[in-house]
């Protein structure tokens, strides 16, 4: 077994980052789809919110000081939308090992290992289709932000930054994404 690599400092030494976000979200979509509990829409439930969801229009509203920031942003197809789930209790931010999608036939494993929202730095990021820019309103689809979450930042997409080639995930992320890819 590797022994864990030194850092020239502890992350815990460093300074709180403070972030001040640079637009909010306006969706259609006003509560997680994909938190676990008992109380919550079984799995298939959950796969047909979610295709629903990536559907939806969304505006990403970026503040009207920042909105030169956009210019050119119209050449792009598709952007990555960095944003904070603002709905998530902070006791979810204590979360270590969860089962995918709330699966229990899913194996346990580490937060970091899987796209849920409940994380310690709880920065999300989905890659969106532009449909129009106007004014400092991007109308989108595919955003699965909800309703009021604040924006942190926003990149153009491209394959060259973001596609690199064979990717290797677990049979329990195959599931899920064939899932959601199925008509």
């Amino acid at each position: 077994m590797r022994q864990a690599a030194e850092t020239a400092q502890e992350p815990d030494s460093f300074p709180e980052i403070l972030l001040r976000p640079v637009g909010v979200i306006k969706s259609q979509i006003k509560e997680p789809v994909w938190t676990a509990g008992p109380e919550q829409l079984d799995w298939r439930a959950k796969v047909q919110r979610a295709k629903a969801n990536q559907r939806l229009v969304s505006e990403v509203i970026i503040n009207r000081e920042l909105e030169s920031l956009l210019d050119g942003i119209e050449e792009f197809s598709h952007l990555l939308v960095l944003y904070w789930p603002h709905l998530i209790p902070p006791e979810r931010r204590s979360v270590t090992r969860v089962h995918p999608t709330g699966r229990e036939d899913f194996p346990l494993v580490g937060v970091f290992a899987t796209r849920s929202p409940a994380r310690p730095n709880m920065i999300l990021a989905t890659v969106v289709e532009l449909l129009e820019r106007e004014g400092n309103v991007l109308r989108v689809t595919g955003l699965d932000a909800i309703d009021g979450s604040p924006v942190l930042d926003i990149k153009p997409h491209s394959r060259d930054h973001h596609d690199i080639g064979k990717v290797r995930i677990p049979p329990w992320m195959v599931e899920i994404q064939k899932a959601l890819a199925e008509g």
